[in-house]
């Protein structure tokens, strides 16, 4: 009942058109996604059958399950966020967070890991493995990624309460790695035991142990922390508050209003500050990687994390631009172009936002990994083509968000213009270096991007103003899905 009740309010979802084309986009991913994972699986087969290594693939589970965690931010929402409205009615609220849980175990995003572990078990079997080897890469493997699920659901439902418990995946799975660095032959040793220990006939009652240790924990966790949230009251303050009245905006007029808006927003709901802190600190962790270790040393690898470290505040908050407006945009349609001054306020704020990156990367130009010409040049392509590609989100975009509520808020679902917009916006600044690099040198390259940033910047009156024009047209039919998603 459950399960057929989640696809009714999917298909009555005010962006069910729009989730039916985010659905065909990521099928065609998980086609891509598959066939790497069988060419991988084939490729990492071939040696373990001659070597008769065959469970070296279960030892070589970290790393899938490191690449399978962070992949779980794109397509994975942990199950509390559906079991608010079942509160009221006649069943147990425990079988509800159960049902989300285990629906969790059978997505066909886990069943897709399938397409590395059966060919690889295929071709060890032929290769001189035993049925019972080769059958255990399977199931374990798969339970594995099973238990990844349920790992994953816990740091998100942790993190959401505090942003230490980023600290939880990094020992877990950097753990791994660790020895590799500080000693080669150790981490040898330490392969061996996990071959060893791999192949012993006791590991998939290990891989089950875990399992389950992992889903009751996290029921536990969920159960509480999503009634703790719901049966919140609101604490009776004692003491005046000290509100900051930003009063250097008020020179700026309705924009400046806006902008004390924007900052007030941060400071007080938890949602959207969360989200800041979490960009900010993603910054901070791979400037420092970049500076201090070889690890992004390839000189494309380089430019990604540079336009990314740029560009990753906005992604995060833009591609759901006009979303927190939705709680009271009712009050924003009252007075002509209200919404248009709304939007340079938040491109004013955003840009200036990109200075604390700017800051936050002077360590990788102190190391020489990134030239002050590249960094302006990613600067003012965020500012430009960058944003110019996210704020034409304003315009499709009608599902409300929550302000506070981080464990029970809604799903919203991103709708396909969304994912097209924000692919896009990702990837066309990478495409122009890639080409300028290889027609040109490096350092011309980054002026030519620098002018196509510069022009943007400089025209975003023009642009947000046909945004603008663009929402009005659009005006009831959003105004009817920000109401709806409440």
């Amino acid at each position: 009942m459950l399960r057929k009740q989640n696809s009714l309010a999917i298909r009555r979802s005010p962006a069910f058109e729009q989730s039916v084309v985010a659905r065909v986009m990521m099928v065609i991913g998980a086609g891509f996604m598959i066939f790497y994972l069988i060419f991988l699986g084939v490729v990492m087969a071939m040696p373990a059958a001659e070597s008769h290594h065959y469970t070296i693939l279960l030892a070589m589970v970290p790393l899938w399950l490191t690449i399978d965690f962070g992949m779980r931010f794109a397509v994975q929402q942990t199950p509390s966020v559906v079991a608010k409205p079942y509160l009221l009615q006649p069943m147990p609220f425990l079988s509800v967070v159960e049902t989300y849980l285990v629906n969790s175990l059978i997505t066909g995003y886990n069943l897709t890991w399938l397409s590395l572990y059966v060919p690889y078990a295929i071709i060890i079997f032929f290769g001189g493995a035993s049925f019972f080897s080769a059958l255990s890469v399977i199931i374990c493997g798969l339970i594995l990624t099973m238990s990844n699920s349920q790992f994953y659901l816990m740091v998100r439902t942790l993190c959401g309460r505090s942003l230490l418990w980023w600290f939880l995946p990094v020992l877990v799975y950097g753990g791994f790695w660790l020895l590799l660095p500080i000693d080669a032959d150790l981490f040898d040793k330490q392969m061996d035991f996990l071959c060893d220990f791999t192949y012993a006939w006791y590991f998939p009652l290990f891989c089950i142990a875990l399992l389950a240790g992992l889903f009751f924990v996290n029921r536990w966790m969920q159960f509480r922390f999503v009634r703790e949230e719901i049966a919140k009251q609101e604490k009776k303050e004692t003491t005046m508050k000290n509100v900051s009245q930003f009063t250097f905006f008020e020179r700026f007029g309705q924009t400046g209003e806006y902008l004390k808006l924007e900052l007030k927003s941060i400071m007080r709901n938890k949602a959207i500050r969360s989200r800041v802190i979490m960009s900010l600190t993603l910054i901070t962790v791979f400037s420092l990687l970049i500076s201090y270790t070889p690890i992004y040393d390839g000189r494309m690898m380089l430019n990604f994390w540079c336009f990314y470290c740029f560009g990753l505040y906005g992604m995060t908050t833009l591609v759901k631009v006009m979303g927190p407006e939705g709680n009271y945009i009712d009050l924003l349609m009252t007075n002509k172009e209200n919404t248009l001054m709304l939007l340079k306020a938040k491109y004013y704020f955003h840009v200036a936002i990109l200075f604390v990156p700017l800051l936050l990367m002077l360590p990788a130009v102190i190391a020489g990994k990134f030239s002050p010409l590249m960094m302006l040049a990613y600067l003012l392509l965020s500012s430009g083509l960058l944003y110019f590609t996210l704020f034409q989100l304003a315009v499709y975009n009608k599902q409300t968000l929550p302000l506070n509520e981080k464990i029970t808020g809604k799903n919203n679902v991103e709708n396909g213009i969304q994912l097209i917009i924000q692919l896009v916006a990702m990837i066309t600044p990478l495409v122009l270096v890639s080409v300028l690099i290889l027609l040109v040198n490096e350092d011309f390259a980054y002026i030519v991007l620098s002018i196509v940033g510069l022009i943007f910047t400089l025209t975003h009156p023009i642009w947000l103003r046909h945004i603008y024009v663009r929402m009005m047209k659009r005006k009831y039919e959003n105004l009817e899905g920000f109401r709806a998603s409440r």
